[in-house]
């Protein structure tokens, strides 16, 4: 079966593991779904990721980060922007900002896939993916 958005399903797998409060969720493995984990492990939302070979099937695995216990969630929320029926891109001087700087954007430009934050020292604009706080 394939799927019409594949960082969606990425995204929602880890924003409902969050909410049932799994050790780890499984997501099958693209290398977009790869630069988008790093900038998760990067701005501390979760404590890792490592990729797993099935033979053919490459997965990842994504380890979940929570506050002392499982009930204070690093992740409080992810909203996908950018959607297979609508595409958002944001200029470079109209780049979003996540809760007055608080969260992160993801954002998809010609130089990877960076953070808004990344993306307005580079001076570059590009598709808005998601937003996470």
């Amino acid at each position: 079966m394939t799927m019409s958005d594949p960082i969606a399903d990425m995204l929602t797998r880890i924003r409902n593991g969050n909410t049932a409060k799994h050790d780890f969720v499984d997501v099958p493995a693209s290398k977009m779904k790869q630069a988008v984990a790093d900038i998760l492990v990067n701005e501390g939302y979760i404590k890792g990721y490592k990729l797993i070979e099935d033979g053919l099937i490459k997965t990842i695995r994504v380890e979940m980060k929570y506050g002392k216990d499982k009930n204070e969630k690093v992740i409080a929320g992810i909203k996908k922007i950018s959607k297979p029926g609508l595409r958002v891109y944001a200029g470079k001087d109209e780049l979003p900002k996540v809760l007055g700087g608080l969260g992160t954007a993801i954002i998809s430009t010609n130089k990877g896939i960076i953070t808004d934050k990344e993306a307005r020292k580079q001076n570059v604009g590009g598709e808005v993916i998601a937003f996470i706080w």
